[in-house]
């Protein structure tokens, strides 16, 4: 996270011991902190000449080697509180401040305990874990749910090293983000868009029977005579992707966002079985999950154990379960507008119940409501954008206004074709308000946007090739735009986007 929002966090916790990985985040950190409160003490865990220069110049600092005692005392154990405090996290939400989300013991563990009863792990399993651990999707289900399965856990170096570390440690089960598939799935797509009309013809082939065979043994279609193609097409495409994932991978499942379906069956065509589920930081955090022999990729699982639902106003999915938060650290106004007297918590999401499974609609507060009272979920609309391998990161605006435009972040790789073939110079901020390039983009939006209900259409575009991202304070750790942070950065941009509204 960005160093000013790690020392509001600090200080609105009123932390006391504070841990640090290197004297580089140190720097940054104190910087945050200069004029506020400095945690009791702070330890640092490298060891290099950085690290005691950094000790040297600043008495709050301590080493790590130093601090700890050469020997541990005897082993005393308390008996726990269950429903004591057990961590405060902080929700990287999408707008304002982060608040701090009160979990217990039992909030944790019987969340562990209701994922165990539907996804089955075991002693024989590797994780790879590489989502930051400040998020309450990768604690449970990559920390504290393979301790209580006894599975392993490997930790990637970086981001930027995790297809070296896929190879290395060959994980059997991954936690992932939507946007880890998409961006896979952008690179497939844009590799294949160069290679001849043969071979996409029989990579689209191998995702369509891989997709009939899941159907098949899902026990959701009869068996086809396609299907005898599968152990060649698996040769030929599936197994070459699965080996990108180190080729052990029984299942990865995909939360924090909605995964476009297009993509979920994509990879599930090419034997990458993806779970996707659903959860709030709120509910410690799982609410559901797809079963592996009931996968449904459309819907976000099946409720676990435990788990109550119901859908109140506005189609608002609310939960009661084991996994509810104490409340909000320091604010009982924002837990008495999210969690009722009986226990019931608000999520904020729209939902419908299909059978047993849960399916996300739309989120309420990002419902764009036009100026002549039509209600617009722009969340699909997104999404289908996103799958185009041109348009990096979306965002579509419209509150208040007569029509809908759009903010775009351009794969920097493909502009620079693009910008060749429109005879434009891609170093020239210029190029990007070229008119024919307009024009270019706007009829791709339309393309991918065809089958969308009438108000689907988008009048205005901004194009831009600056990514957004957590450095730059317009996305979260999780990878999920920060709408309002977008809106306020491009002001001037959206109000000449409406220059035609006014």
């Amino acid at each position: 996270d960005r160093a000013d929002n790690a020392a509001y966090i600090l200080n609105d916790a009123e932390v006391k011991l504070l841990v640090i990985q290197d004297a580089r985040r140190f720097q940054r950190l104190a910087q945050a902190l200069d004029n506020q409160p400095w945690p009791l003490r702070a330890v640092l865990m490298e060891q290099t000449d950085t690290a005691m220069r950094a000790r040297a110049a600043d008495p709050r600092l301590v080493a790590a080697v130093d601090w700890l005692p050469a020997s541990g005392s005897e082993w005393d154990q308390h008996q726990a509180d269950p429903h004591a405090l057990a961590t405060i996290v902080y929700t990287s939400g999408t707008t304002g401040r982060p608040k701090g989300v009160m979990l217990s013991h039992r909030n944790i563990l019987s969340n562990v305990d209701g994922a165990l009863k539907i996804f089955k792990v075991f002693a024989q399993d590797e994780f790879l874990s590489f989502l930051p651990l400040s998020h309450m999707l990768e604690r449970t289900g990559s920390y504290y749910l393979p301790m209580m399965a006894g599975a392993s856990v490997a930790y990637a170096r970086s981001v930027t090293q995790l297809g070296e570390d896929l190879q290395h440690i060959r994980p059997t089960l991954m936690i992932a983000v939507p946007r880890v598939f998409e961006r896979v799935h952008a690179r497939i797509r844009t590799q294949l868009s160069t290679r001849p009309a043969l071979l996409r013809r029989l990579f689209a082939l191998a995702t369509e029977v891989g997709w009939m065979r899941f159907e098949h043994r899902q026990g959701r279609r009869d068996w086809h005579p396609l299907l005898l193609l599968w152990p060649l097409l698996r040769r030929l495409f599936a197994r070459p992707v699965l080996s990108k994932l180190g080729g052990r991978l029984r299942a990865a499942v995909s939360g924090g966002a909605p995964l476009p379906f297009g993509v979920a069956r994509v990879f599930i065509g090419l034997d990458v079985p993806i779970l996707q589920g659903y959860g709030l930081t709120e509910t410690s955090p799982v609410i559901s999950v797809n079963p592996i022999q009931d996968n449904r990729p459309r819907s976000v699982g099946v409720l676990l154990p435990g788990i109550q639902a119901r859908i109140g106003e506005e189609d608002e999915l609310q939960v009661k379960g084991p996994g509810n938060m104490l409340g909000y650290w320091k604010n009982p106004a924002a837990t008495a507008d999210i969690l009722d007297a009986d226990g019931w918590l608000r999520t904020g999401d729209q939902a419908r119940i299909d059978g047993r499974h849960l399916h996300i609609i739309g989120r309420i507060k990002d419902v764009l409501v036009l100026s002549n009272g039509e209600k617009v979920p722009p969340t699909d609309m997104e999404l289908a954008l996103g799958l185009d391998p041109l348009f990096e990161q979306v965002l579509i605006i419209g509150e208040g206004h007569s029509y809908l435009t759009a903010l775009l972040v351009l794969n920097s790789d493909l502009w620079l074709e693009v910008a060749r073939e429109h005879g434009l110079d891609p170093a020239q901020p210029a190029s990007l308000q070229d008119a024919s390039l307009i024009k270019y983009v706007q009829q791709r939006i339309r393309q991918v946007l065809v089958d969308f209900p009438g108000y689907a259409k988008i009048r205005r575009v901004t194009i831009t090739l600056e990514p957004w991202s957590v450095e730059n304070g317009l996305m979260t750790p999780t990878m999920k735009i920060k709408r309002s942070q977008v809106i306020n950065r491009y002001q001037s941009e959206i109000l000449e986007m409406y220059e035609l509204d006014s």
